[in-house]
């Protein structure tokens, strides 16, 4: 139970076991499992027949649920995945998992809102079946970029298509820039309601310039084309 600053034993009033102290107990894993080489590397060439049938392949199965790809055709199989999930609901799975808190460990980023034994996480989920997370890798593990690299990308490339039609965009220094939050009531700040059309015009505006890029592109890979 929540004492107001951490979890004790509701009997004995003794704080549960802390992560850290958790981790110092534990000499070696209980269980181990080994599955041996899963990885398949293979190329594909962009365009191919080859390739749009594996990406077809792929977003089937991210797409679905555990419980739609491996369906129990008889009673056995049913039992077997009810059993399998009733432990899984009991299985911690991850430093955060507050079912720690059914072992006398307090997990890691407890609070009074934490329910021992609760867990949100998709590792408990029926249709899961504990494979929580993602079922690709994100692409920060593969190219090296992170989502600012991506962002940063794709300015540079949207930069350089306007560029080329002769629109010229301002780059902005942030360093120069001080921001403050608008406190209430100053009156320099115009109304939400035009702060919102200046926005969506503002959007417009730059999806025209962006569109109108994009045609001329179209336009010289065309007549290269032809050529």
């Amino acid at each position: 139970m929540w004492d107001g600053k951490q979890f004790v034993d509701p009997d004995t009033r003794v704080p549960l076991t802390v992560w850290a102290d958790a981790l110092e107990a534990v000499e070696e894993p209980a269980h181990v499992s080994t599955f041996g080489r899963q990885v398949h590397s293979k190329g594909i060439l962009g365009g191919s027949e080859e390739s749009g049938r594996h990406i077809g392949y792929l977003t089937k199965y991210l797409t679905k649920s555990l419980g739609e790809i491996v369906e129990a055709d008889s009673d056995r199989q049913r039992r077997h995945h009810d059993r399998l999930h009733a432990e899984l609901s009991l299985t911690p799975c991850s430093p955060r998992c507050a079912v720690w808190l059914l072992y006398g460990v307090q997990p890691l980023g407890t609070s009074s809102k934490t329910s021992p034994g609760h867990c949100k996480a998709r590792a408990h989920r029926r249709t899961t079946l504990g494979l929580p997370g993602r079922r690709v890798l994100v692409s920060r593990k593969w190219s090296g970029k992170t989502l600012a690299d991506h962002r940063a990308d794709r300015r540079a490339f949207v930069l350089q298509a306007l560029a080329d039609i002769g629109i010229e965009k301002t780059v902005e220094e942030p360093r120069r820039l001080v921001w403050h939050k608008v406190q209430p009531g100053d009156p320099n700040v115009p109304p939400r309601a035009h702060l919102l059309m200046h926005a969506i015009a503002e959007r417009i505006r730059w999806r025209a310039e962006y569109d109108k890029a994009l045609l001329a592109a179209g336009e010289v890979s065309a007549t290269r084309s032809a050529a």
